[in-house]
């Protein structure tokens, strides 16, 4: 009778443990279904800080799906310079010159406005299923919640990060933590995610620390002042037509 009970307790745990059980593809398809909206506007600053001191700039977003996305300045200094990204290509437009430039190679890489975040980081990277192999190192805490540790790889040549190390908070679906590596392991950036809010259903970090490791007391601090995840956006806002306006 013992041993019957010990086999029924051996079973219903192995049961537990396999319906609990989640690859690191899954954990990221989870994160891009909370993170990726149809359509969205942000209203938000970016603080900048360096040798020469701290200066804001702020800005409002708009993206729809994972690979469409346009950003307009609206600080003095730079109002009217946009950020365009349509697939796997990005554009910039500068009012005074009236002009667009569409960025290639190594300028994706480039700073925006001598921030921590390259043109790359602020409109996204696509599908990383599609760009990375993935990896479940395991699981940590971090500030009492539960994370999941993953590793990714690129698939192919020609990413800004070859290699990078994400933490996913596992209740709530939210990066907390990246960091991105080069190819032959060094440390690129550091960052930190946090003020995670519920907005429409959905998990939306509301703070953002990035520290680029090449640069010596350097950080930028990006804030969500205002979002909208069911923004009604013109069809052709993503546009080259559309950016010189």
């Amino acid at each position: 009778m013992r041993r019957t009970i010990y086999l029924i307790l051996a079973f219903a745990l192995a049961s537990s443990c396999g319906a609990s059980a989640i690859t690191a593809e899954q954990i990221i398809e989870n994160v891009e279904r909370n993170q990726i909206n149809e359509q969205e506007r942000i209203e938000g600053s970016m603080t900048i800080n360096d040798r020469f001191g701290s200066r804001v700039k702020t800005f409002v977003s708009y993206a729809a799906g994972e690979d469409r996305m346009l950003l307009e300045f609206t600080n003095p200094e730079e109002r009217g310079q946009k950020i365009l990204r349509l697939e796997d290509e990005i554009y910039l437009y500068f009012p005074e010159a009236e002009e667009v430039i569409h960025l290639q190679g190594s300028a994706l890489k480039e700073s925006v406005m001598g921030s921590d975040f390259s043109y790359e980081d602020m409109t996204g990277e696509g599908d990383l299923l599609d760009q990375y192999a993935v990896t479940l190192l395991g699981e940590e805490t971090i500030d009492g919640r539960k994370h999941y540790h993953l590793e990714l790889e690129a698939r192919k040549r020609g990413l800004a990060y070859p290699k990078q190390e994400v933490w996913i908070e596992e209740e709530r679906w939210v990066m907390t933590r990246a960091n991105a590596y080069s190819l032959s392991g060094r440390l690129l950036k550091e960052m930190e995610l946090g003020d995670v809010r519920q907005v429409a259903g959905k998990y939306v970090p509301h703070y953002i620390i990035m520290r680029d490791a090449m640069k010596r007391n350097s950080s930028t601090e990006m804030r969500i002042e205002e979002i909208d995840l069911a923004a009604d956006l013109p069809p052709d806002v993503f546009s080259l037509e559309e950016l010189t306006w």
